[in-house]
């Protein structure tokens, strides 16, 4: 899918950034969006000049969660009865954590629910601090199936989680900096700058490291702390990027 309607691809260079681009609604989640951004994640996965994915939100908001219009609801007694957008959220998220390059949220207004779910998978996450992020499934009465319940208590903790999801009340970015939900916030008037610093921080190291150490730690997040050591042990990736770098900082000792 090469001529998008629902967002914008550009690729600069190692970086592939991507926007939501539904601003009149508040780059609500409709199934065009979840279809697109899922081709422009696989196509960024398959690009071997790229090396870090950055995903924002035009307008003021990252995404308002599952357009329900659009879906003409799509839930019936609290469960989706659209397989299709299932099945795309999930291949995004499965893409965000498995693709071997690391990937940014750049958080720039209201993120909710479903939104908030696929914002979770990313490797970081930098938010402006104007940002409103919150879970709202129960204010509509529909049970998670991105992730929800699994991913926000092993970010912020069991007790924080619960309230955030049963009280459905939104949360500023610097909050969610402050417990944890996301990497860091900052003004949004600085926020483009705070995800470009990040980025290039990530391209002056080794993306074959990366690629793995990625790798690791999410072995790690879906095993026991004995398990992840032993996955950490027996692991073996050729790293060859860094060579000629690691000679020259043994020969310059």
């Amino acid at each position: 899918m090469s001529d998008y309607k629902n967002i914008a691809y550009h690729q600069l260079g190692p970086i592939a950034a991507i926007i939501l681009n539904r601003p009149e609604a508040m780059n609500a989640l409709s199934p065009q969006l979840i279809a697109e951004l899922r081709a422009a994640m696989e196509a960024a996965a398959k690009n071997t000049e790229v090396e870090v994915v950055i995903v924002t939100g035009a307008g003021r908001a990252w995404s308002a969660g599952i357009d329900l219009k659009e879906l003409n609801t799509g839930i019936e007694n609290g469960t989706f009865t659209s397989d299709k957008v299932l099945k795309d959220g999930e291949a995004i998220i499965n893409l965000l954590q498995t693709m071997p390059k690391a990937t940014i949220a750049a958080v720039n207004g209201f993120c909710y629910t479903g939104a908030m779910e696929l914002m979770m998978a990313f490797d970081i996450v930098i938010a402006a601090e104007e940002a409103q992020i919150g879970d709202t499934h129960a204010k509509w009465g529909v049970i998670p199936k991105w992730g929800m319940s699994q991913r926000l208590s092993q970010l912020v903790g069991p007790m924080k989680a619960r309230e955030l999801s049963f009280t459905c009340e939104p949360i500023s970015g610097k909050e969610a900096a402050r417990i944890g939900l996301v990497n860091k916030a900052v003004p949004l008037a600085e926020l483009d700058d705070a995800v470009n610093e990040m980025a290039n921080k990530i391209l002056d190291n080794s993306r074959q490291t990366i690629a793995a150490m990625k790798h690791l730690y999410l072995q790690g997040e879906l095993a026991t702390l004995k398990e992840g050591l032993e996955i950490e042990l027996a692991y073996e990736k050729e790293i060859t990027d860094r060579t000629e770098f690691l000679k020259d900082f043994v020969n310059n000792k």
